[in-house]
């Protein structure tokens, strides 16, 4: 009798528990539960990372923090070499931090959920419109169906596309390192067993367009695949505006991008003509979809180019996608209004589309975001890094906040005030900007006669 009536307690005390539990999360802003839910699951890969048995040779607390903040932020930037340094275990969470960090901590689980109960809760729903930025018009459960479908598929094709090029070219365990590889491209995450990243494929046409590819598709977004998804499934096929922008920017960024290496970048200039081609474009493009991969080493390139990269991986990806950066769509907006007032319009266009204040608002108060947050962490590199060129520290932040993975080989020599340093841009560059209320999916007021574009940034 004891025993049941002490079960009985329990049971009661749970339920209780549980709708209080349940009453919190739902008055706090999705965006700081997705901030939690990061933190989370970088916490519990360091813990694993951690444990001997991930490891192929000892590696610091530290190191394991930063290579777990690295992956689950997408941005790839190193301590150690995944490759060497840890065992088959440890690159398997590696990996599989990445996957979560590039299609959305919630997203699987929510997968799951809806296969089982055909339905979300109302919290998760909130959770995924914050994360993903979608208007009010998109269902939350058909688009998470179709990012887990799309990524699968386009992770699965890379990954035997891979290993028909990794197998032909001798690439130790081509299996493993064809699916590690993949997830990591579409995840626009830029980590690679190789110890010098994809440098031994500089002139390889398939690796450097399989990769292109999986960066790509996974940088522009999912919003770009849910569109092209209701076209196929309907009778009119027709991309929304944001669409439009992205696919407009992402090309005029990588063809500018590409054409300006190739021009005037002497240590690329040297190669053979084909050889030079596919290097230009590809640190063009890695830049723009901030996966972080290199085929030219990037200490050797000049300042000048130095310069575009800063430019590129500031900007970014795009939204709704894999990618870090300020987004395409965000500099879409403040271009916009930079050419509406210099013409003294009232209203703020875009390819003669009419940008919702709210979504304006959002495009600025994300650029002044990463403007306050790289000032001071830079000013902190720069003062715990003496020895350290100028502008391997600006790439080094801006690559951090980006979510980018590219550096000029200081990373690991960095002191422990400075990793720290660049786990927090990381770290912010993923989840920091979603704590200013990104959930304005709300419809827009309209601007006078005009009707308004949902430009999502």
């Amino acid at each position: 009798m004891r025993v049941t009536r002490m079960i009985g307690a329990t049971r009661k005390f749970l339920a209780v528990a549980s709708l209080h539990v349940h009453r919190f999360m739902r008055r706090i802003h999705p965006a700081k539960l997705i901030f939690a839910g990061y933190a989370f699951y970088m916490a519990l890969g360091w813990a694993i990372l951690c444990l001997p048995v991930s490891q192929s040779v000892p590696v610091v607390p530290l190191d394991n923090l930063f290579t777990a903040v690295s992956a689950v932020s997408t941005t790839g930037l190193v301590t150690v070499d995944p490759g060497t340094s840890y065992t088959f275990l440890g690159e398997l969470v590696i990996l599989l931090l990445i996957q979560a960090g590039g299609i959305g901590y919630m997203t699987l689980g929510s997968f799951v959920m809806m296969a089982t109960a055909q339905h979300l809760s109302p919290l998760r729903e909130r959770l995924a419109r914050t994360a993903f930025t979608l208007p009010e018009d998109v269902s939350v459960g058909s688009f998470i169906r179709t990012v887990v479908i799309y990524t699968l598929v386009i992770e699965l094709v890379g990954a035997c596309l891979l290993y028909l090029q990794f197998a032909a070219s001798g690439v130790d365990n081509a299996v493993w390192s064809s699916i590690f590889h993949s997830v990591s491209a579409f995840c626009t995450a830029g980590f690679s067993l190789n110890p010098n990243s994809l440098e031994n494929f500089r002139g390889d046409v398939g690796v450097n367009a399989t990769i292109s590819a999986l960066s790509i598709l996974g940088a522009m977004g999912f919003l770009i695949a849910w569109d092209v998804w209701r076209g196929l499934t309907r009778r009119s096929f027709a991309l929304s505006f944001t669409s439009k922008v992205i696919l407009k920017l992402t090309g005029a960024f990588l063809l500018v991008g590409a054409a300006v290496i190739f021009v005037s970048e002497p240590g690329i200039a040297a190669l053979p003509s084909g050889e030079r081609l596919l290097a230009s474009f590809f640190q063009t493009m890695t830049t723009t979809t901030t996966v972080g991969f290199n085929t030219h080493p990037i200490s050797t390139l000049t300042p000048a180019v130095i310069v575009l990269l800063f430019f590129l991986m500031a900007i970014g990806a795009s939204p709704s996608g894999t990618g870090g950066g300020l987004k395409t769509t965000t500099f879409a907006a403040m271009i916009g209004l930079v050419r509406s007032t210099v013409r003294r319009r009232p209203e703020i266009t875009f390819f003669n589309r009419v940008i919702a204040p709210a979504r304006l608002q959002l495009a600025m108060a994300s650029s002044a975001y990463f403007v306050m947050l790289m000032t001071p962490a830079f000013f902190l590199l720069c003062l715990t890094e003496p020895g350290k060129d100028f502008e391997a520290l600006l790439f080094e932040a801006i690559s951090a906040i980006g979510t980018v993975g590219l550096s000029m080989g200081i990373t690991g020599s960095l002191s422990d005030f400075g990793k720290l340093t660049v786990i927090l841009l990381m770290f912010a560059g993923r989840v920091g900007i979603l704590t200013f209320g990104i959930a304005l999916a709300s419809k827009d007021e309209e601007a006078g006669k005009r009707e308004q574009e949902d430009l999502l940034v």
